[in-house]
């Protein structure tokens, strides 16, 4: 199949899927007109791609899970587990950095409105 009708199964653009493939993370064929031809491995891989995308994971991070991307690998692969465990304490990371940013816009927020509060006298 073509890169279009490929990209409207994933619900990607066919710039993404052009992505996958500069970054070395999709092989694709060619057709004798020199077209892009996507099999359905190529889609399921896409689509594995297109998911590790959408849960934070960068194509740098990506490609060092390339065996987690094929058929053969869309189970328990060499390295996966620990890849996404190194993605969750990453993400309790900045999740922790936010709640602590949110906690002192809360106070800063609270000392300004207190300070006005004495200023205009409510």
């Amino acid at each position: 199949m073509q890169s279009k009708e490929a990209a409207e199964r994933l619900r990607i653009t066919q710039r993404m899927l052009r992505h996958y493939e500069n970054e070395g993370l999709l092989e694709v064929g060619r057709a004798l007109n020199g077209y892009r031809s996507y099999t359905e491995a190529d889609l399921r891989r896409a689509g594995r791609v297109r998911d590790f995308i959408a849960t934070g994971f960068s194509t740098r991070e990506i490609r060092a899970m390339s065996a987690c991307l094929s058929d053969e690998g869309s189970g328990p692969c060499e390295g996966g587990i620990e890849k996404l465990l190194e993605k969750l304490e990453h993400i309790d990371r900045l999740r922790a950095d936010l709640e602590e940013k949110r906690s002192a816009v809360i106070d800063r927020l609270a000392t300004l409105q207190n300070g006005l509060a004495t200023v205009t006298g409510r």
